[in-house]
Parts: C-alpha cells; structure tokens; sequence
C-alpha cells in the first residue's frame, strides 16, 4: 500500500470519528461537513510529515541498503540508483528473499567446511601411507646388520615406488588449485584416428558436413553432431575448437563456466577410439 493511501485511510478515520462527535452534540449536517474536510486535510498533512519523517524515511532507507547489497555495487551503477514506489510491502519481499538467499549461503558454507575436513582427513591418510613406508624401508636400510643386497635393492625400488605416489599426490593436488584460482575449466577429448586434413577443420562444425562422404555413408550418421555440439556450447557463451593430425588424431577442446558451489572435479578419462 502506497504511503498517500494509508495515510488518507487514517485521515478519514479520524475525520469521521470527529464528524460523527460533533453531529452528536449539534446535530447539524453542515458544521458535520466542515468538520469532516477540515479534519481530513489537517490529519492528512499532520500525519503524512510525521510519517514521511519519523517512519517511511527509514523504511526507505533499509529497503535502499538491502536492495543495493542484493545488487553489488558495479551491477547498482550500471542501472543507476533505484528505490521503489511502495517499498512498505517491497522491503517485506527484500527481506525475505534476502534472508532465503544467507541461509542458501550459510548451507553451502557447512557443506564446504564438511567437504573442507573431510579433504584434510583423507589427504593425511594419502600422504602418511606412502611415507611410513618410505621411512620403514630407510630405517631398515640404516640397520648396521643389513647385508643382504638383494634385499636392499627390493627395499629400494619400493621405496622408489612410494616417492612416486607422493609425486602423483602432489601433482593432483596442484591441478586441483589451478581449478579453482581459475572461472573456467577446459574439456579435452581425444582420439587416436586416422585424423582430419587441415583445409576440413574450419568446416568441421557446419550442419551436414562430412570430410569424407563415401566413408560416412557405410558408418551413417546425419553430420549433425558436432554442429549441436557447438550451438549448445555457445548457448553458454562457450568456445569450442579442434586440434588434428593426419595419421595421429584429433583433440576436441571447449571451455565450461565453473559453478559457484563446485567443491571439486572428477578425473575425465582419456578416450580412445
């Protein structure tokens, strides 16, 4: 409700409270009708200062802040400053989708924290498997009775083996981090064909285009698949591309946007034809 609507509601409430007292006591419809105008117009304008100053200032005032912090500042200056018409009923809304949107924030928080510790947990398991062997077979090997040769170069090669698996660990775990300093995350599949000549690939992604149509008529398909492949890669504002050799292979490459609640990605196979 609009702030001149209510306070008029109030003026006239009080107008005809104070018209129907003077009737009671005169009993005469013109000091009645004086009455009431003359009340309705002082009330209105007594009531909508003290409310406009004391009151919907405020309101307009928290409902400007939280509509802003809603917004951000680049998105704000780019529309330029808004505040609403009624935001009596607006703020309530404001309010309410802004506390939905910190508890959905606070979940994801929790379930990043869950995620947080349960990573630590297991790349502590990882990490001390590998080197309480490491340390096992160095110990051994420092023993001032060992003499067995051959027992030492197995002792060796698995300790080797275990150095390895703490490379390995620490190489996903730097991948892990490029993932995420990072807003997108590039897709590569690749095949071990017979490849693609280089004047095909800038036509490689027209609809019904095939760079040998006397071999796609025996395996069949439309010639469709890559020209939906990268409409729905553009549809998210994506890129897509193609890398080939004659003789070797070829390599699809496309970039996604990485989701904000994404904790972590799963390892993508290397495909093979």
């Amino acid at each position: 409700m609009k702030l001149r609507i209510l306070v008029l509601i109030n003026a006239a409430a009080v107008a005809i409270t104070l018209a129907a007292v003077n009737y009671y006591f005169q009993h005469s419809l013109y000091y009645v009708a004086i009455t009431f105008f003359v009340t309705i117009i002082t009330s209105f304008l007594v009531f909508y200062y003290l409310i406009e100053k004391y009151v919907y200032s405020k309101i307009k005032l928290i409902y400007k802040l939280i509509h802003n912090l809603k917004l951000g500042r680049d998105l704000r200056d780019a529309l330029g400053e808004h505040v609403s018409a009624d935001p009596i009923n607006d703020v309530e809304t404001e309010v309410k989708e802004w506390a939905k949107e910190k508890k959905t924030e606070i979940d994801d928080l929790r379930k990043q924290e869950k995620f947080r510790r349960d990573f630590l947990s297991n790349i502590s398991h990882e990490f001390k498997t590998p080197l309480f062997a490491i340390q096992g077979y160095i110990e051994a090997l420092q023993d001032d009775d060992f003499e067995d040769k051959d027992m030492a170069k197995q002792f060796l090669a698995k300790a080797s083996k275990n150095v390895d698996r703490l490379s390995y660990l620490i190489k996903d775990l730097d991948e892990i981090s490029k993932l995420e300093l990072h807003d997108q995350v590039l897709v590569e599949v690749t095949d071990d064909g017979v490849g693609i000549e280089e004047k095909y690939l800038p036509r490689l992604f027209e609809r019904f285009f095939r760079t040998d149509t006397s071999r796609s008529r025996q395996i069949g398909g439309s010639g469709l698949g890559l020209a939906i492949v990268k409409h729905i890669i553009e549809a998210h504002e994506q890129t897509i591309n193609v890398r080939s050799t004659e003789g070797l292979g070829s390599t699809f490459g496309f970039t996604l946007q990485l989701s904000k609640q994404t904790l972590h990605l799963p390892n993508i196979p290397n495909l093979k034809t």
